[in-house]
């Protein structure tokens, strides 16, 4: 059994290679702004992923919640080819982690920023099955409320796995207004930027900016701040470009499915992921 240890932290909060309770941090894998990744084992050698909450953010509650209410949720809709498998969560040496499914893949973001060959190989299954992901956690009733590239980890098969619950709430029956309004403002609908009450409608406008941008490679409102971004959504003679005229091949049922997804208004949009899904079937799927 692996022990304890001692406490093997940079002076940036971040850990050292070492024991951590019942897993061994072998090599640290990528690093966030909350957490960082590690290839780890666990106590009968089992490969496998943990996430590790920065010790700077020791005494910042909001991130500490946050962290153990991500875990929380993905242990009770892990369940799913395309969501990222649930080990275990709990505290170390101090240390808030996650034990998670080991996937030997890099995130949407990655891939896009490197023009990476499985895009162009796999790029319709890829937005199946992320749709289909968020569809999970949608009749799971959670909201993800943080979908976009980088939480979206890709195989070099083509496999999805939806990542990162630390923002996801429960699905409200009718959209409720949040405390907190945290998220990437690229991504947000525009009744999130605006304070007003969301519901899981704002999953789906962010799923229709990530399929744009894996589709085109642009965003399609892009701003350097909330409000440049809001205006884009808000008005869309301004420079707002169907993703068909960036990228000719892509299908036209296909664009009026992301298009429909990226409706300024929330009763305009799509009512449930499942119909995207069914929509994209029908359009990619020859």
């Amino acid at each position: 059994m692996f022990g304890l240890g001692k406490r093997h932290d940079d002076d940036g909060g971040h850990r050292q290679p070492g024991p951590l309770g019942p897993y061994f941090l072998h090599e640290l894998i990528n690093s966030g702004g909350m957490a960082d990744i590690w290839l780890a084992q666990d106590q009968n050698q089992q490969t496998c992923a943990i996430r590790c909450l920065h010790s700077t953010h020791r005494y910042n509650f909001t991130a500490r919640r946050r962290f153990v209410r991500g875990c929380e949720i993905l242990s009770q809709i892990h369940n799913h080819e395309f969501v990222i498998g649930y080990r275990s969560h709990g505290k170390y040496d101090g240390c808030l982690y996650l034990a998670m499914e080991y996937v030997e893949g890099a995130n949407l973001k990655l891939l896009m920023a490197q023009s990476d060959p499985v895009l162009q190989e796999y790029i319709g299954n890829i937005l199946i099955d992320m749709a289909i992901a968020l569809e999970h956690v949608h009749e799971s009733r959670y909201m993800h409320l943080d979908f976009k590239p980088e939480n979206v980890l890709v195989t070099r098969n083509g496999s999805v796995r939806l990542i990162d619950f630390d923002l996801a709430l429960p699905r409200p029956e009718f959209p409720k207004k949040l405390a907190k309004n945290p998220g990437t403002p690229a991504y947000m609908s525009p009744e999130q930027l605006l304070r007003k009450p969301v519901d899981h409608r704002a999953d789906i406008f962010a799923f229709g900016v990530a399929a744009y941008e894996l589709l085109t490679f642009q965003k399609p409102f892009p701003g350097d701040s909330p409000a440049e971004v809001l205006r884009r959504q808000l008005d869309r003679s301004i420079d707002f470009t169907p993703p068909r005229a960036l990228n000719p091949d892509i299908p036209m049922v296909a664009e009026r499915t992301i298009l429909r997804c990226l409706e300024s208004e929330p009763d305009k949009r799509y009512p449930f992921m499942s119909v995207v899904v069914r929509d994209l079937q029908s359009a990619l799927y020859v």
